[in-house]
């Protein structure tokens, strides 16, 4: 199946339909779109899912050698998280270039775009995973880690740090298969790779003992597999298409000038959360865990928006390479629908839920008793995230970059402030909350909707001028 995924996307050029033009013709639109929608973003929220799983299956394998072992992995991961994350616009940039040129019916140009992301991809990756190799002492002390999980911690970011390169790629290629309308793929390579991750720990760190290190091990060959796996897919549509394999200089420079303003605002962002954190953490031992707590449920509640998001970068950045402004448009107002009504989905079934949450995550009673607050906050302003997430997937696969970098830096310098006064002001962590599910997403909110409204990403062609 994996193997046909470029092939299959030649049915994308086909001629677009015309404009509906009675209530009819549009119904019968909106069905189409809520297939179209269904059938990228539930793969790709698999995928999404499947990731994490990584992480927790490290951690519940490593929880049971000790306490400094978790530890020190607990310090590693968060490291490793962050050098890896900052270059999600590896997989988001090249989703939206990949697309137009889909859209336009180029599928050996579509490909070629794909292979410069992923040629930057080995070089960033290659460059951070020296840097990390280099430094990990450093960075594993900078971040607080005790004199007995210290050791652990170097261990398992030294070698985890070998991997880099293959996490970059399989970033890069997500990408490429996204933009070529195939989140299927990423989905059966996702879960591929967390079962191999599963299966290599449990051989290393039980049946040979080697412990923290066998955890890092297994990490790293799972992950390389799954950047193998992508490339046999990418190289085999590219010879099917004949689509160089060759780096491009100047097409690798493009991919990095495209990425620059995503990476901007991904930095934006993950400030926006490092502050948050760091105001919880002074307001004592309680506030801290319920809003760790909190943030972890509103983490993954995002990863079922960001599966919308994902169908909207593909399926705008298609439309706009085949030159169709207006079916774009009309694919964003479906889209905003999604994003509204998943939110009120999600936030129903966390409130019904939270008073469950409450005993999973914490037997402490001051705990839950903040818990159960930022969940309602989290899940009324659920209908929010969802049109933020949509928006930006729409600006994204717009290859809207620029905006939407400035968008997230005006965000922050308003919520900083704000988020910096909460405990000056004694509002607590529930003040803290609304001012990141309130203000910080209203903010993207406003931002994001007059943008969609102006109609200025509605840029078309094969590439964004």
């Amino acid at each position: 199946m994996a193997t046909e995924a470029p092939a299959a996307t030649a049915t994308a050029t086909a001629d677009r339909p015309p404009a509906p033009t009675t209530r009819e013709e549009r119904r019968r639109e909106g069905r189409r779109h809520d297939r179209e929608i269904l059938a990228l973003a539930v793969p790709a929220f698999g995928a999404l899912v499947a990731e994490p799983l990584f992480l927790l299956t490290d951690s519940a394998m490593i929880g049971h050698l000790g306490t400094a072992q978790l530890a020190g992995l607990g310090v590693a991961a968060a490291l490793l998280a962050t050098g890896v994350n900052i270059f999600v616009f590896l997989a988001y940039a090249t989703t939206g270039a990949v697309a137009r040129r889909v859209g336009a019916g180029d599928l050996p140009a579509a490909i070629r775009q794909g292979m410069d992301g992923i040629w930057l991809a080995m070089l960033l990756g290659t460059v951070t995973a020296a840097t990390i190799f280099a430094t990990a002492p450093a960075l594993i002390e900078a971040f607080g880690a005790s004199a007995t999980a210290a050791p652990y911690g170097v261990t398992y970011l030294r070698i985890s740090a070998l991997g880099i390169p293959a996490m970059l790629v399989v970033l890069a290629a997500t990408g490429v298969l996204r933009g070529l309308q195939d989140t299927r793929t990423p989905l059966y390579v996702a879960v591929g790779g967390f079962g191999a991750n599963a299966g290599l720990n449990a051989l290393l760190i039980y049946g040979l003992g080697w412990g923290v290190a066998g955890s890092a091990w297994g990490s790293v060959v799972a992950q390389t597999g799954m950047a193998a796996v992508y490339l046999w897919v990418v190289v085999r549509g590219a010879r099917r298409h004949g689509a160089s394999l060759r780096p491009d200089a100047a097409g690798i420079r493009a991919c990095a000038r495209a990425g620059t303003p995503l990476l901007v605002r991904t930095l934006s962002l993950r400030a926006v959360l490092l502050i948050a954190t760091a105001v919880a953490a002074r307001m004592g031992d309680v506030s801290v865990a319920s809003h760790q707590i909190a943030l972890t449920i509103w983490s993954l509640l995002a990863f079922a928006l960001d599966a919308i998001a994902i169908a909207g970068q593909a399926i705008i950045g298609r439309y706009l390479g085949s030159g169709d402004a207006d079916g774009a448009r009309r694919v964003c107002r479906r889209m905003v629908r999604w994003g509204i009504g998943s939110g009120v989905v999600l936030g129903a079934v966390l409130a019904a839920t939270g008073p469950l949450l409450l005993r999973v995550f914490s037997s402490d009673p001051d705990v839950r008793s903040q818990l159960l607050v930022l969940l309602l906050i989290v899940a009324v302003t659920q209908p929010v995230a969802g049109v933020v997430f949509v928006l930006d997937g729409v600006l994204m696969g717009a290859g809207d970059g620029a905006y939407l970098a400035w968008a997230m830096l005006g965000t922050l310098v308003l919520f900083a402030p704000v988020a910096l006064l909460v405990p000056v002001l004694g509002w607590g962590v529930a003040g803290l909350w609304w001012t990141i599910a309130g203000l910080m997403m209203g903010t993207r909110l406003v931002t994001l909707w007059l943008r969609a409204r102006t109609g200025r990403w509605l840029v078309t062609g094969a590439v964004r001028a």
